[in-house]
């Protein structure tokens, strides 16, 4: 899946990032943008008369509501899930991406084929009353992307196919470094002396890291580049720059024992481009690389947030996922409804016993639920049951509707007869959810049967 950011020009990933330097870019961006393919989608449907409908509606609704509600999950994340194609559906995350990491990608979705699926990755914006900055969109899937902002904040990755299409999907979401370690063989462990530590007795700042190994162990390019110097200077020794194109910055390597590169020469992630020693003011120390990273406008950037690896492992799904898209029933009593998978997360709501939940997707052992008035959020998948075996038996004493919804403005779905019993499946506020002897599954007021 090809994923190109929203802009007026087809600037390339490395642009996008470099231009997201600060708010006020970020709106200039925003107001010459090109239209999304889920706007340009919209846009389609207004030419033809549709917007006004209730299902175009339904479609727009359910977009905004996905990304208003989008549970602030923790990654590693994947979850598996269902929308219906009858139901205008859609469904997205919110992560936090650090500075210096990446956010990596996949999603799948299986789906009858030529179906259009819009996939959106929004920036939030430290100012709320700000809208949403698209900063990468597609629509076509499966496939993977990787983003990589300049700087931290808060994401959302909206997942909705074309209208009256559906399907199960699967999406992954990962943390990288942005950075290759440049040392091999080693990792942020190495770093005995980190960004800001003093030096010349506290005359001058350590603009960079410290990375031990033995002299002689190769420094590799930790990203792809090109080589704009290669000296030596009194200070660093032997050093290397290498112009980082993709971050706009420039990469410093010092205190090599040799240089294996020449000016203008292109690198690549992992290419050696020197060794470990202790040239420069460094001859009194242990042989070490000094790392650093510099951008033009903000000068010395503190290089380890681009080169740890962030923790945490992908939990392994184990909900049953064969009952995605039906409808379950909570089985313990006062269960929490969470904001996300997870026993930490935020407590939405308490839920009675034999509350009926639609299973929307699993993640690890939780499925993601909808309440029968329309909130979502997370269950543990071992506190729900089926809803094939009643509860109780109920008897209607007069004719009465059978309702769609637990509300008395639901549309009908059919009519009880009186003295018709019916099985109680599960129930909610002041309704029962039963079944009808035709088959049917709806809703009657408690208080009335």
């Amino acid at each position: 899946m090809k994923l190109n950011p929203p802009s007026h020009t087809a600037f390339a990933l490395a642009a996008v990032a470099a231009l997201a330097a600060c708010e006020q870019v970020d709106k200039a961006r925003d107001h010459w943008r090109d239209l999304t393919p889920h706007e340009a989608y919209l846009g389609s449907l207004s030419d033809a008369g549709l917007a006004s409908t209730a299902l175009v509606e339904d479609w727009i609704e359910a977009s905004r509501e996905a990304v208003a509600n989008a549970p602030l999950v923790q990654l590693p994340f994947q979850e598996e899930g269902f929308i219906a194609p009858e139901e205008a559906g859609a469904t997205a995350y919110r992560v936090r991406i650090g500075r210096g990491q990446r956010l990596d990608a996949s999603v799948d979705v299986t789906s009858e084929e030529g179906t259009r699926v819009f996939v959106d990755l929004f920036r939030v914006p430290e100012d709320s009353t700000d809208a949403l900055r698209p900063v990468l969109t597609a629509d076509s899937v499966p496939g993977d992307f990787a983003y990589e902002p300049w700087r931290g904040g808060e994401y959302i990755l909206r997942v909705q196919p074309e209208l009256l299409r559906g399907g199960h999907y699967r999406v992954t979401l990962r943390l990288e470094a942005q950075l290759a370690f440049p040392v091999q063989g080693r990792n942020e462990g190495a770093i005995l002396s980190g960004w800001g530590a003093d030096r010349d007795a506290g005359r001058r700042r350590h603009e960079g890291v410290d990375i031990f190994a033995p002299r002689g162990t190769p420094v590799l390019a930790a990203a792809d580049g090109v080589v704009r110097r290669v000296q030596v200077t009194n200070l660093g020794g032997k050093v290397v720059w290498v112009r980082d194109p993709a971050r706009n910055a420039s990469l410093y390597f010092a205190h090599l024992d040799s240089q294996a590169v020449r000016p203008g020469q292109e690198v690549h992630v992992g290419d050696v481009i020197g060794f470990v020693g202790n040239t420069g003011n460094a001859r009194t120390t242990h042989p070490h690389l000094h790392f650093g990273i510099y951008r033009r406008g903000e000068g010395a950037v503190d290089p380890a947030p681009f080169l740890r690896t962030p923790r945490g492992s992908l939990s392994e799904l184990t909900a049953d996922l064969s009952v995605l898209g039906r409808w379950m029933r909570t089985g313990n009593g006062e269960i929490h409804l969470r904001a996300a998978p997870g026993a930490r997360a935020e407590v939405v709501r308490e839920v009675d016993r034999y509350t009926p939940v639609r299973v929307l997707a699993g993640s690890g052992d939780w499925y993601r639920v909808r309440l029968p008035d329309g909130v979502s959020g997370y269950v543990a998948a071992r506190l729900t049951e089926s809803l094939d075996q009643p509860i109780e038996t109920r008897t209607a004493y007069e004719r009465r509707p059978l309702l769609r919804g637990p509300e008395a403005s639901a549309a009908v779905v059919s009519e009880l007869d009186a003295g018709q019993e019916v099985p109680v499946l599960g129930h909610y506020g002041s309704y029962l959810y039963v079944r009808s002897p035709t088959g049917s599954a709806g809703w009657i007021d408690l208080d009335e049967s």
